[in-house]
């Protein structure tokens, strides 16, 4: 199909379907002008066959939901993302949190909603101590509620590795939990994989300042790599500066697989597998 003319080419499509297990369809339409349906349709064109669209707010998180209802090759995830739960916090106290934490369990058991995310730690952004202590109050409840709907865990840890642990560790998990834009070195993905987690690898594992990050990928076992664009953010190389979206994908997929020294094909039809196991559904298709 075509693209406008301000986006980057379109890849060549990939020998066997994959998911975008982590993207951000209403984000990708504001920043780069490409329309969810033009978004999802490109990406079927470069072999990436289905989405799970992440909520970051109520407002993203209700629109994930209703584009999962709606179109087959979405699934959603719905969330208060760390930094949203620390502003929230900072606005209006505990009470405020608590009362947009208590909108996700009607959203969590909406059709087409496999996860509970993006959820965790931001040190990056939300430096004040109080700030943090209102992240951490939100991971926990969000750790609730994805046991309680049997849902996946979608996690965001931004320079918090040690405590997103901690947390995860104080208390009974969730059957399923992916580690989204996966950021550790090969012992934290070891740690990580100890605890039966999906590490979910983006575009930055093509920069060139990301060798830490290709170690982790090849400590990570084939069966525990997922892959994903977190558009439009992340955009992978050769494309990077440029906005990103669910049809660039194949860039990080023939990056990992060549990294791994898998079979292309093989390797596609292997995350495939590892997202379907990660979030508990099919997309259907053809392989």
């Amino acid at each position: 199909m075509s693209l406008p003319e301000h986006l980057p080419a379109a890849p060549e499509a990939l020998p066997a379907h994959v998911i975008d297990n982590h993207t951000h369809l209403g984000s990708t339409a504001e920043y780069s002008g490409l329309e969810v349906a033009q978004s999802l349709d490109a990406a079927a064109a470069a072999g990436v066959l289905g989405v799970v669209d992440v909520g970051c707010d109520l407002p993203s998180s209700r629109a994930a939901a209703a584009l999962a209802a709606a179109d087959p090759r979405v699934r959603a995830a719905v969330a208060i993302h760390p930094n949203d739960a620390a502003r929230c916090f900072q606005g209006g106290g505990l009470a405020a949190l608590d009362e947009e934490l208590a909108e996700l369990p009607a959203l969590a058991s909406l059709p087409g909603v496999v996860a509970v995310g993006e959820t965790g730690l931001d040190y990056y952004r939300t430096r004040d101590p109080q700030g943090q202590q209102a992240q951490a109050h939100s991971f926990r409840a969000h750790i609730a509620l994805a046991r309680q709907k049997d849902l996946t865990l979608v996690i965001h840890d931004r320079d918090a590795h040690a405590d997103v642990l901690r947390i995860l560790d104080s208390g009974e998990r969730p059957g399923r939990v992916v580690m989204h834009c996966f950021s550790g070195d090969a012992g934290f993905a070891r740690e990580c994989v100890d605890r039966g987690f999906w590490l979910s690898y983006p575009g930055v594992v093509t920069f060139g300042s990301a060798g830490p990050l290709r170690e982790a990928a090849k400590a990570t076992p084939l069966d525990r790599i997922l892959v994903e664009t977190d558009a439009p953010y992340l955009t992978p190389k050769p494309q990077r500066g440029k906005p990103n979206a669910p049809y660039l994908l194949p860039h990080t997929v023939v990056f990992l697989a060549d990294l791994l020294d898998a079979d292309l094909a093989g390797f596609c039809r292997q995350v495939r597998a590892n997202t379907e196991a990660a979030y508990a559904t099919s997309w259907g298709g053809d392989a």
